[in-house]
């Protein structure tokens, strides 16, 4: 039970993150509204997350962390924390001109990623601004990834989990405090994601201290270990690049689209990375570490066990979760933004965007555990073929479905190529015997399934019964949602515990009162 404790450690961490996220969003949305202001500041806050999400959060961390943890398990602490001081030196050589780069040619770049933004423009204008202020953000949190990779290596996970929680607290800040002495919302948001990166970082760095892990500033050296992490980033580049370019791709096309158009994706967005979040990085970020170890030690059987509690764990929540956004979409997106500039028109279109998304929460989360499984066998290539023609495919369905749907279609297309990149990834791994399902797996999986639909049902019920209350008062949507989530809540947790999906005795091991780091 000790994946399943850690990944809980850092999913609930990862819930107090999401919830606060939602504060700051429907602040966001109050004062910001969907329109030209709000476009600008969500390429503002994607584009240095893009290259942070590309690079430390990507293709470095997948790379870096079997690799430490590998030197961990063979070579002893001494040599494991010489790798890393060399790849935090490295990091800090490459990414500080690279940032100021970035900033000199920000016009240049908003121009290439956002077109349907006309130069001139408010929306343009604005997005420069605010980006030059953003973009540092990449420098610090990349360097605040690697410390907290170090972290979860030595299983230490709830530092680095606990990082967002800053993250939204910094933005909610801004907004309540910073707004009123500067010129826009979207302003006092950009210094206040400036401000983050400095108070994560410095967290970060606190806990390595704190620890006595041995990372220190030094040289950056180009030896053997940084080119074998260089090569195995070089697909990890393409991979994770393919899957944000194509975020990105959907921001462009969205940019082309109606003005808010950008802004209903954002908010869905938010919504759809609740699940995402809570699960998909509780799974990557406990198991990657976990498997790597066990693997390095050939322990085919303990391998095995981790994929698929992994694997479990991920479709019991991930599964019921997709199938209540995609019934109930226009009550939560109602309730949680439909008050200030956010009106009724906005909200029936971001629900629409919500419920594209939905459909792939599933696949996406799975898809984290079978990823996982790859980059712990030090396997980068493999997954970015299949991200790639995921990708292409992606662009393809977006660019087609906007023709019907609107801005819906590129939610949808996601939602769609979700399960076609699980499909390949899970194919890839049929002659791995870690990734082998058990008795177990197969015993929940109908199971699970059969709660969700069951949930469904009850949900959609509720949900026509109480529609009207959703254009109510803010005490008559809080209320009725809170019924139609306890609804759908108790209906699943029934359905799984009666069914035998989840048995009592594992989730009182769960919450055996141990302590986890």
């Amino acid at each position: 039970m000790k994946l399943l404790k850690a990944m809980a450690t850092v999913g609930g961490l990862t819930g107090v993150s999401r919830i606060l996220g939602f504060i700051r969003d429907v602040l966001t949305a109050i004062i910001l509204g969907a329109g030209p202001l709000a476009d600008a500041f969500i390429v503002a806050l994607k584009l240095p997350n893009f290259f942070r999400r590309v690079t430390a959060e990507g293709a470095f961390s997948v790379s870096f962390v079997p690799m430490y943890s590998a030197k961990l398990h063979k070579d002893g602490e001494a040599k494991a924390d010489e790798f890393a001081s060399n790849a935090f030196a490295v990091m800090l050589f490459i990414l500080a001109p690279f940032t100021l780069i970035c900033i000199a040619a920000m016009p240049l770049i908003i121009r290439l990623l956002a077109p349907g933004f006309e130069v001139g423009s408010e929306r343009y204008d604005l997005a420069v601004e605010m980006t030059r202020v953003t973009f540092p953000y990449l420098l610090m949190i990349s360097l605040t990834a690697l410390m907290g990779g170090v972290l979860n290596a030595h299983e230490k996970f709830v530092p680095f989990a606990a990082a967002p929680i800053v993250f939204n607290l910094a933005l909610i800040a801004a907004l309540v405090f910073l707004e009123p002495y500067m010129q826009s919302g979207g302003h006092a948001l950009s210094w206040g994601l400036f401000a983050a990166g400095v108070l994560q970082f410095i967290g970060m760095f606190y806990f390595i201290r704190k620890l006595k892990i041995g990372i220190k500033l030094q040289m950056p050296k180009f030896d053997v270990d940084i080119k074998k992490l260089f090569n195995l980033m070089g697909p990890g580049v393409i991979g994770a690049g393919v899957v944000h370019i194509n975020l990105f791709v959907d921001v462009i096309i969205a940019s082309t689209l109606a003005t808010g158009s950008i802004s209903y994706l954002y908010y869905a967005d938010r919504l759809n990375q609740l699940p995402l979040g809570m699960v998909g990085i509780a799974v990557g970020t406990a198991l990657l570490p976990m498997l790597s170890k066990a693997m390095a030690g050939d322990n085919a059987a303990e391998a095995k066990h981790l994929f698929n509690r992994a694997l479990e764990v991920c479709l019991i929540l991930a599964l019921p979760a997709g199938v209540a956004m995609l019934v109930v979409a226009e009550p939560l997106i109602k309730t949680l933004f439909q008050y200030g500039n956010f009106d009724a028109e906005d909200a029936r279109t971001t629900a629409h965007v919500l419920m594209g998304y939905a459909l792939g929460v599933p696949a996406y989360v799975a898809g984290k555990v079978l990823s996982t499984t790859y980059y712990a066998r030090h396997d980068t290539k493999t997954p970015v073929k299949m991200s790639v023609m995921s990708a292409l495919l992606n662009i393809g369905l977006a660019l087609i479905l906007i023709q019907f749907m609107g801005v819906a279609g590129i939610a949808l297309a996601t939602g769609i190529c979700g399960w076609v990149l699980f499909t390949l990834l899970l194919r890839g791994l049929k002659a791995t015997d870690a990734a082998a399902l058990d008795a177990r797996f197969k015993h929940s999986l109908p199971r699970i399934i059969f709660a969700s639909c069951l949930m469904a049902l009850v949900l959609a019920i509720v949900a026509h019964y109480s529609s009207g209350y959703y254009d109510g008062s803010k005490i008559e949507k809080i209320a009725s949602l809170a019924v139609l989530v306890a609804s759908g809540l108790g209906t699943y947790s029934l359905a799984v515990l009666g069914t035998g999906a989840i048995s009592i005795k594992d989730l009182k091991k769960l919450f055996v009162r141990k302590r986890v780091q």
